[in-house]
């Protein structure tokens, strides 16, 4: 009989390497039953989602319910956090104040020009319709029941001679005492700059004048105390940097309500040093000069001609100054 087929090499090769990689059945079959085991065995939080198991012991509550949401407040009443727990009702009110203001500002400006029309014409028929027989008073019975004619007579016992200053101090009284009795009918005045200033020679009683001035001032109500400081650049200007402006603060603080005369005014300012500290000084008395000028009067005294060269290098001082009396020295016959 014939023998076996002839089977090339390399097929019997392949076949044998694949027996032996080759799992048996039954093994395969152990290996799902244990998977299966397992599964069964294992707890069912390792299958659980991650998010669930996140949210796991949160007590579910409805929208709007939530403690954080209780006005309570008493219960944030210490320093550290107070006016941190209010009302929304609250805080929508205050943003509404604030967007009725912005409105209120805009339509102001926008409407500025037909204001003052308006503010004007009201003035003119307030005049044109005030009777002729309205009383109206004279100055003279006004500084007299004042006391401005008391102390005007104690300026002409205390200073022998000039005659200009008086009269100079006698206009500035009658002009105040004016303003005053046009308020009083009803008018709206603008009261004229009350700083000033003294210029002459050394003795020739500025610092009396200036108290003078700050009595009558109190008298008519146009500062609260009407005392006078009188102050040098030593006592306005420090020797190093920081320190000017406290010192010059400090003497405006002592002098506020009444009258700062600032004897030799011009030393506070040095041309020939651009950095000196005097600049400081000046800046600071601009500032109060201007937007205290009800609260404080400055009195600047010193030599003429320095005092125009002093406002020739500073145009901002020269304008706030309202009066400038200077101080003559008479000859020897008023003596006589």
């Amino acid at each position: 009989s014939p023998g076996p087929p002839h089977r090339p090499a390399d097929v019997s090769i392949n076949l044998t390497a694949t027996r032996r990689n080759a799992l048996p059945a039954r093994e395969v079959t152990m290996l799902a039953r244990a998977v299966v085991a397992l599964a069964l065995l294992g707890s069912a939080s390792a299958f659980t989602p991650i998010s669930a198991g996140r949210h796991a012991g949160v007590k579910m509550m409805s929208t709007g319910t939530g403690p954080s949401l209780d006005y309570n407040p008493d219960k944030y009443t210490d320093e550290a956090n107070a006016g941190n727990m209010r009302k929304l009702g609250d805080a929508l009110a205050d943003g509404d104040i604030e967007r009725k203001k912005a409105e209120q500002e805009a339509f102001e400006r926008e409407n500025a020009m037909q204001f003052a029309r308006e503010e004007r014409q009201r003035k003119i028929d307030f005049m044109v319709n005030m009777p002729d027989t309205t009383p109206a008073g004279r100055v003279a019975d006004f500084m007299y029941k004042g006391g401005i004619t008391e102390i005007l007579e104690q300026l002409d016992n205390d200073l022998i001679g000039l005659l200009p200053v008086k009269k100079r101090v006698r206009e500035i009284a009658a002009l105040l005492v004016l303003d005053k009795m046009r308020r009083k009918l009803g008018f709206e005045t603008a009261v004229p700059s009350l700083h000033m200033c003294f210029t002459g020679a050394p003795g020739t009683g500025k610092t009396t004048v200036a108290v003078r001035m700050g009595q009558i001032l109190q008298r008519m109500g146009y500062c609260r105390t009407g005392h006078v400081v009188v102050a040098t650049r030593d006592d306005l200007v420090g020797q190093y940097v920081g320190h000017t402006a406290p010192k010059t603060k400090e003497v405006i603080k002592k002098a506020m309500g009444g009258v700062l005369l600032i004897d030799e005014a011009y030393y506070l300012y040095n041309a020939a040093n651009d950095r000196d500290y005097g600049q400081e000084s000046i800046e600071i008395l601009l500032n109060v000069m201007e937007k205290q000028q009800e609260d404080l009067i400055v009195v600047l005294a010193g030599y003429k001609d320095r005092m125009d060269r002093f406002f020739s290098f500073i145009p901002g001082m020269s304008s706030r100054i309202g009066n400038h009396i200077e101080y003559v020295v008479g000859s020897a016959n008023i003596l006589e």
